[in-house]
């Protein structure tokens, strides 16, 4: 089975050997997103609300650029550095998905500096 890479302007590039996004498949494996705004390369400002806007606007651009959106998102994986804002994260993540959500996992990182959160998932084709 063949890979495709994938790369998209409207997300942030990749600082090392790895890729945005791998479509493998009917499957779609976007790389961890922090909370980086892409226009400007710097991280997002603000605490854990608007780096949570961000991280899912970076993985929704992703998913646009191979004609996805966040519903076809089936698992992702969250680490937070600090377990004490998932609340305020869990607010915000459940804004963008809604209705089905996606299976999900969350646990305590330590992250770079400044960065409070990091996301990866899986999205299927279908």
């Amino acid at each position: 089975m063949s890979k495709k890479i994938v790369f998209t302007e409207k997300a942030p590039k990749p600082v090392g050997p790895y890729s945005q996004a791998v479509v493998c498949g009917d499957f779609v494996f976007v790389s961890g997103q922090i909370p980086i705004n892409p226009k400007t390369s710097t991280i997002v400002k603000g605490g854990i609300e608007a780096q949570t806007v961000q991280v899912m606007e970076n993985l929704k651009s992703i998913l646009e650029s191979v004609s996805l959106s966040l519903a076809y998102i089936v698992k992702t994986s969250v680490f937070l550095s600090d377990l004490n804002d998932f609340h305020s994260f869990n607010n915000i993540y459940g804004k963008y998905f809604g209705v089905n959500p996606p299976a999900r996992s969350i646990v305590q990182a330590g992250l770079m500096a400044g960065v409070l959160l990091e996301i990866d998932a899986i999205a299927k084709k279908w």
